[in-house]
């Protein structure tokens, strides 16, 4: 399976090229084309009403829109399930208030997405390419990031977990046995809920980021030939490069007849920012704008990736 993500500026026209690229791919493969912005129009790209299920538009190619607010709840729910079960001998302090509060908890956005993606790469082994159309730059590089964030906070947490289980096995051998009206604590690490929970995250978060930094893995930026949307590309590239993920084309879309000395322009300073990347011209072509115009999408498509991808 290959992974495509879609990145730019709002309103470049990512959503397009990456419909037509889905298009492009179905044409010899089951592709599954996933919207994760939450100014969601690849159903009216397409010109069909998203149900936020898989929709099937052909034999082999499927839309998915993620709804971000729905799946922060769901993702919140899930946690403070766990906790709640987790912590349960805790009663007596009243720790539903602190959980209460976790929906204000900054980050909850991007895990939710984060969670979204790795359930997709993980579940739908059937399709061939899943390619996500990414939010707005800020948005995307932050939950492109946690992967390897969140390992290293749970790596913290693991030893600071160790440390909890030797002190409380120390108080257990001078405290001697428990009544029967104590709660019994693990006290191994393998009997550990909390140290089992950390193993299972951290295992998740290595395999996406090994999923994402893999040849597998390309990561398209579309931008247009315009100063503002260079310099938000050109710090988006800068972000990809830090994380380490796999940059594999450029495209400068929308481009008018009349603004090429602009578009050269642009297009230098993108590939000097990233030397040795393919980059691809896209002309401003007005009939996409007609919703589900298929043709269009099709006469796009065959410029926009490479044949052998």
């Amino acid at each position: 399976m290959k992974i495509f993500f879609f990145a730019g500026k709002g309103g470049v026209g990512k959503s397009t090229t990456a419909a037509a690229a889905a298009r492009q791919l179905a044409q010899k493969a089951r592709v599954l084309i996933v919207s994760l912005d939450p100014a969601h129009n690849l159903g009216d790209i397409f010109g069909v009403q998203a149900t936020g299920g898989k929709d099937r538009l052909t034999d082999s190619l499927f839309l998915q829109e993620v709804d971000l607010h729905k799946l922060s709840r769901e993702y919140l729910r899930k946690e403070i399930t766990t906790l709640t079960s987790t912590y349960s001998y805790l009663k007596t302090l009243n720790l539903d208030s602190y959980f209460s509060t976790l929906k204000y908890s900054p980050g909850i956005e991007e895990y939710a997405l984060l969670s979204s993606i790795a359930g997709t790469i993980n579940n739908e082994t059937s399709f061939d390419y899943i390619i996500f159309d990414t939010p707005p730059t800020g948005l995307t590089l932050r939950f492109l990031a946690l992967p390897r964030i969140s390992m290293t906070w749970i790596d913290r947490l693991i030893d600071i977990r160790r440390r909890i289980l030797e002190k409380r096995y120390t108080i257990h051998r001078i405290k001697g046995p428990i009544s029967s009206e104590e709660t019994v604590l693990a006290y191994e690490e393998k009997d550990d809920d909390i140290l089992r929970r950390l193993w299972t995250l951290k295992e998740t978060y290595q395999d996406l980021d090994t999923r994402l930094r893999g040849n597998d893995c390309h990561v398209v930026v579309v931008f247009n030939p315009d100063m503002l949307s260079c310099r938000e590309s050109e710090r988006l590239i800068d972000g990809l490069e830090e994380l380490g993920l796999p940059l594999r084309l450029l495209i400068d879309n929308k481009v008018r007849t009349e603004h090429i000395d602009q578009a050269q322009t642009v297009e230098a300073k993108m590939q000097a920012r990233a030397p040795g990347v393919e980059l691809r011209r896209i002309g401003l072509n007005p009939n996409l704008e007609d919703m589900g115009n298929k043709a269009g999408m099709d006469d796009l498509g065959e410029r926009i990736l490479p044949e052998d991808w």
